[in-house]
């Protein structure tokens, strides 16, 4: 079968390029996701997520490499496998990330990546409970919802403790700028998440230039005989199929998988491919490289009021939130876990926010059986988590056969780098700081863990090594720029060298951006579904 266009992933950003370069109608697309449709019920509760987090049906539950500096753990690293992507099964926190972060995009030399060229796409994607502003969109498919005004009363005793310390307050991180302490928002839509699946691609779908095949995981890229890639080999249901497109594939498999395909595919560092009998198309030497994420660990607390611990653990307060959100679309149900926050400065002489700080209302784990839910710990606690928003350690994705069932080879290589390791310290000490302020005098019982015991830097980096994990936010593996040596496609998307490929998704990110990446990950497919039409008008 032959198309225009074929997207390969229906994740957040998959979703958005498939939407909007069907919506004129002028060309064919076709849209290959690897899972299958995101109809459960727990797609669209918020609370729902932690359903998704052992689940292999939907989720590819991919780990790292044993990492060297974390005691030679190996760091779950979950990824969506489900129409919708990792967007189908996150925590929903829309951060688009500092000005600073896309102003270095555009500084590393990617023109038309600055702030105010990406600002536009922002607000196209969304829209906002406040309402159209110079900052927000009003009219734009995603519906992103301020949780303030819902959040359990701890979290506005965090916001005092943190306005007591001097700390700035914060009413909107995706404002004017992202420093302070506040509540984060959401990307729900009347207490159902609102993601690229359901707003962009289910309307999408009733168009008859517009095609999906689901349970189709693609094993290799398609190439003419001059080098043009024209197409996508699939297994789906135990059978190879072929699909071809006129115009261009377009890879949004997310910054695991999109390196893993093209790797297959023989775009990549030469003799990596090599040692897998693989031919080299095109040498592409960072193809996998430049893996970024942000890692994070909980501070523990025993509370000395009631948190949301009692009611998550008892079949009455379940079932209370249950009939909140059946009847009106509201509670701890329709919102995120992660309820407050914010961007601090890790010590004064930071030039810009450089931790990133969650708290949550509600101290839990969540245990490795998809029936299991959240499981709050057995009294009365919180947790109060942290990252550093830009980290320094770099990775690689690399893959483990040339067989494509075969998961790749993650090593972030986290804190390896003494910045990296410094901003643990910076971002400890804050924690703590807050949770020693006044405000939560009448909250904080006690320190569970690290507890009072870590009481050095070495203790709280042995804690730090020891307990820390991602938060998910894999990034940067075919790193857009200007150099096909250095990176891997060019300011518009394009695959150095590799006529009819593009790449869009959190893999092109040259750098990781402060704060959650989905709503940076789902403007990069609006920004690039727009220059892949204007390009294709041009030709």
């Amino acid at each position: 079968m032959i198309f225009d266009f074929i997207v390969v992933g229906a994740g957040s950003a998959g979703c958005i390029v498939a939407s909007r370069l069907s919506e004129t109608g002028r060309h064919t697309v076709l849209l290959i996701e690897a899972g299958g449709e995101d109809k459960s019920f727990w797609f669209k509760i918020p609370v729902g997520y932690a359903r998704s987090y052992y689940n292999p049906k939907v989720n590819w539950m991919y780990r790292t490499e044993p990492e060297p500096n974390l005691g030679g753990r190996r760091i779950y690293a979950p990824r969506g496998k489900v129409q919708g992507g990792s967007g189908s099964i996150n925590a929903m926190v829309f951060v688009r990330g500092a000005q600073q972060d896309f102003d270095d995009w555009r500084d590393a030399g990617n023109p038309g990546w600055g702030f105010s060229d990406v600002l536009p796409y922002f607000r196209r994607l969304e829209t906002h409970a406040r309402g159209e502003s110079p900052w927000h969109g009003g009219d734009g498919p995603i519906h992103v919802t301020p949780m303030r005004g819902g959040t359990h009363p701890l979290s506005d005793a965090f916001l005092d403790a943190c306005d007591e310390l001097g700390l700035p307050l914060n009413d909107d991180f995706n404002g004017a700028t992202i420093e302070g302490a506040g509540v984060y928002d959401i990307n729900t839509r009347r207490g159902q998440r609102s993601h690229s699946s359901t707003e962009y691609l289910r309307p999408a779908l009733k168009r008859a230039n517009l095609s999906i095949e689901r349970e189709a995981h693609a094993r290799r890229l398609l190439l003419d005989t001059d080098g043009r890639v024209s197409g996508i080999e699939v297994v789906q249901h135990g059978q190879v199929r072929r699909f071809a497109a006129r115009r261009e594939v377009i890879l949004a498999a997310g910054a695991v998988d999109t390196p893993k395909l093209m790797q297959l595919s023989g775009f990549g560092e030469g003799t990596t491919l090599a040692a897998h009998g693989i031919e080299t198309r095109k040498h592409l030497p960072t193809v996998g490289q430049n893996l970024q994420d942000h890692l994070c660990a909980s501070f523990y607390y025993r509370s000395k009021k009631p948190t949301l611990n009692g009611d998550f653990g008892s079949l009455i307060g379940q079932a209370r939130f249950g009939l909140m959100w059946l009847l009106k679309r509201s509670g701890p149900f329709a919102m995120s876990v992660n309820q407050a926050g914010g961007f601090f400065r890790g010590s004064p002489d930071e030039p810009r926010p450089n931790i990133q700080i969650y708290f949550n209302p509600l101290s839990y784990r969540i245990p490795d059986n998809p029936r299991a839910g959240l499981t709050p710990e057995p009294y009365p606690g919180f947790l109060i988590a942290f990252n550093a928003c830009r980290p320094t350690s770099k990775g690689s994705v690399t893959i483990a056969s040339p067989d494509a069932s075969d998961a790749p080879l993650i090593q972030p290589n986290y804190l390896s780098t003494e910045r990296d390791i410094a901003e643990v310290l910076q971002g400890s000490r804050l924690v703590r700081r807050i949770a020693d302020a006044r405000a939560l005098d009448g909250w904080v019982a006690e320190e569970v863990s690290p507890s009072k015991r870590a009481d050095t830097d070495a203790k709280l980096l042995d804690y730090f090594r020891g307990n820390s994990g991602s938060i998910y936010h894999l990034c940067g593996t075919c790193a857009m720029g200007a150099h096909p040596d250095k990176s891997v496609v060019d300011a518009r998307l394009r695959v150095h060298g590799v006529p009819g490929l593009r790449i869009v998704d959190a893999s092109i990110f040259p750098n990781i951006t402060a704060g959650n990446i989905n709503a940076p990950t789902m403007m990069v497919a609006e920004k690039g579904a727009a220059m892949i039409l204007e390009d294709a008008a041009r030709s």
